[in-house]
């Protein structure tokens, strides 16, 4: 695994790397004057409003031509290149079975629960063709480091709450990621979507980890395919990645890894999900919480309290289905929501 062991050197060779893209992007004049100069929340609003209101494609549009377009490998132009595994496959191999492709949503369409809809559903930016095992091996998760390898997909891993993806496309991950954020803000019945330095997030309208992200990023910078494939997704939607076209005003926002200031809240953890006799929450923050879990026919199966570490519910006589836990401070205030599947096979 590559580490990141000397920041003035990587920074000073990345710095020369985006004077290149300055030259080789084909951006269009004036597209980001609105943006130059600014920084912090302001930066954000000026890119929100320069991307904003694209023209949303169908979700047929991205299996028929837009993926097989923007995804296409620079070495055979009869084959699509897949995110997470790497391997370049047919294009006429979409489907569902193995040794097929699919749409997969690099921002995990439940962390919003906003499915195949328009926009949010079917904004090329953030999907990406996915071998049809690899993409159902990821299914929600968070990203982050670390865990067992993953069968099909040489460099990447995965553990109980997040992927990570191999070295070559660490960075695009976290520049769709960070697309997604400022892309959705809320407006016109949109989601607010927000890129947070925790895992765990859905079914919240978040994704993470943040300073993972931010690593990634700055170890994995814009190549040529990235730029392209932005380029190609523009000529559809009328909107572009900022990311990739000004890979700076990723700091510019969020600052550097090192900068992320936690919040209490963002520390819990629940885990696993499907659940099956013990549910386990997990927290180093020095308050004491309550829970309930509760079923969708509003019956509360499971209430108490816990206290900071890790604590185990005993789910065994909670039957099968769908539950929401809910976890309150001492100021009775919902500090998590988390959906829980029981399934005890």
């Amino acid at each position: 695994m590559i580490r990141f062991m000397n920041r003035k050197i990587f920074s000073v060779l990345f710095s020369l790397i985006l004077l290149s893209f300055a030259v080789r992007a084909q951006i269009p004049p004036g597209y980001y004057d609105d943006a130059i100069g600014l920084t912090g929340d302001e930066l954000k609003t000026s890119l929100h409003n320069i991307i904003k209101n694209h023209d949303a494609p169908s979700y047929n549009d991205l299996r028929d031509f837009i993926l097989k377009e923007s995804d296409e490998d620079p070495n055979n132009s009869n084959n699509v290149l897949l995110i997470y595994s790497g391997i370049s496959r047919s294009k006429n191999a979409f489907g569902g079975n193995v040794g097929e492709w699919n749409r997969e949503h690099v921002w995990a369409k439940s962390h919003g629960d906003f499915g195949n809809t328009p926009p949010e559903g079917t904004d090329a930016h953030h999907i990406r063709s996915a071998d049809v095992q690899v993409n159902a091996i990821r299914g929600n998760l968070d990203f982050d480091e670390g865990g067992d390898p993953v069968p099909g997909a040489p460099g990447c891993r995965i553990d109980d709450d997040s992927f990570e993806p191999r070295d070559a496309v660490k960075g695009d991950v976290a520049r769709m990621i960070f697309y997604m954020d400022v892309r959705y803000d809320g407006e016109n019945g949109e989601n607010d979507l927000v890129v947070i330095d925790a895992v765990n997030t859905a079914p919240a309208p978040q994704h993470g980890k943040l300073s993972t992200l931010l690593e990634w990023h700055l170890l994995d910078p814009p190549d040529d395919f990235e730029r392209h494939r932005n380029d190609v997704v523009y000529s559809y939607q009328d909107n572009r990645n900022p990311f990739i076209d000004h890979p700076e005003f990723v700091e510019d926002i969020w600052g550097d890894p090192n900068s992320i200031e936690l919040s209490e809240e963002l520390l819990v953890r629940c885990y696993p999900n499907p659940v099956d006799n013990k549910l386990c929450i997990e927290y180093q923050n020095n308050i004491t919480l309550t829970y309930s879990l509760t079923g969708i026919d509003g019956r509360t199966y499971l209430q108490g309290r816990i206290e900071p570490g890790k604590s185990s519910l005993n789910t065994s006589t909670v039957g099968n289905g769908f539950f929401i836990l809910l976890l309150k401070n001492e100021n009775n205030t919902v500090i998590k929501k988390y959906k829980v599947l029981k399934a005890t096979h």
